[in-house]
C-alpha cells in the first residue's frame, strides 16, 4: 500500500502497490499492520456499498459526531467518483479546507478520511457503486452532515448535480461543528 498524505491534515489517498505480469496485477487493499505503523486507525467495524445509476448523483457530505466519530476509508470498484474530504476538527491546521481526488475503478484508489472530517461524493459515469469501511457503528443519533454547497467551503464539483437528497440540499450554512450537529433547515 503506498500511503500519500493530501493537503488535509490526517487525510490520506492510498494507492495499490502493484505487482505485475502478463496475466495482470496483485494488490494489497487492506492491511491491519500497515494502517496502524502508518498511525492510522486501522478498526473496521462495517463495510457497505452504494450504487449510484446516474452521473452527477451526489451523496454527502457526511460524517459522525462525538462519542462515535469514524474514519472512513473510500474505494470505486466500478464507475468513477469525485471524492471530497472537508476538514470540520476548529483544531486543526487544515480547519475548513477541502481535498478532492477521482476514485475510479481503474486506478484502485481509495481516500483515509480521518475522524472529524466530512466526506461526499459525486458520481462521474453512469452505473457508479462505492464500497467503503467505517471505523465506528451507524449510529444515527450522531450523524450529521453539511452542504455540498455551502459558501463557507467554496468546493467545486466537476458536474451540474443530476440527482441529490432533501436531506443533503438541507442542512444549514456551516458553523462550528458541536453548534450545528443534527440540525437542518
Amino acid at each position: 500500500m503506498i500511503f500519500t498524505e493530501t493537503p488535509v491534515a490526517g487525510a490520506y489517498v492510498i494507492d495499490v502497490k502493484r505487482i505485475g505480469d502478463d496475466r495482470g496485477f496483485f494488490g494489497r487493499l487492506w492491511c491491519e499492520k500497515e494502517m496502524a505503523d502508518m498511525g492510522l486507525v486501522s478498526v473496521i467495524r462495517q463495510s457497505n456499498i452504494g450504487v449510484s445509476p446516474q452521473a452527477g448523483t451526489l451523496r454527502g457530505l457526511h460524517y459522525q459526531t462525538p462519542p462515535h466519530q469514524e474514519v472512513k476509508i473510500i474505494r470505486c470498484p466500478r464507475g468513477a467518483i469525485y471524492d471530497v474530504v472537508v476538514d470540520l476538527r476548529p483544531e486543526s491546521r487544515t480547519f475548513r479546507q477541502w481535498f478532492a481526488v477521482e476514485l475510479t475503478a481503474g486506478n484502485s484508489r481509495m481516500l483515509y478520511v480521518p475522524e472529524g472530517c466530512a466526506t461526499g461524493y459525486q458520481t462521474l459515469v453512469d452505473d457508479t457503486e462505492i464500497y467503503y469501511h467505517t471505523s465506528e457503528f451507524y449510529h444515527p443519533e450522531c450523524a450529521t452532515g453539511v452542504r455540498y454547497n455551502d459558501p463557507a467551503f467554496g468546493i467545486e464539483w466537476p458536474l451540474p448535480v443530476t440527482a441529490i437528497s432533501d436531506n443533503d440540499t438541507g442542512w444549514q450554512d456551516f458553523r462550528a461543528p458541536e453548534a450545528h450537529q443534527g440540525e437542518r433547515t
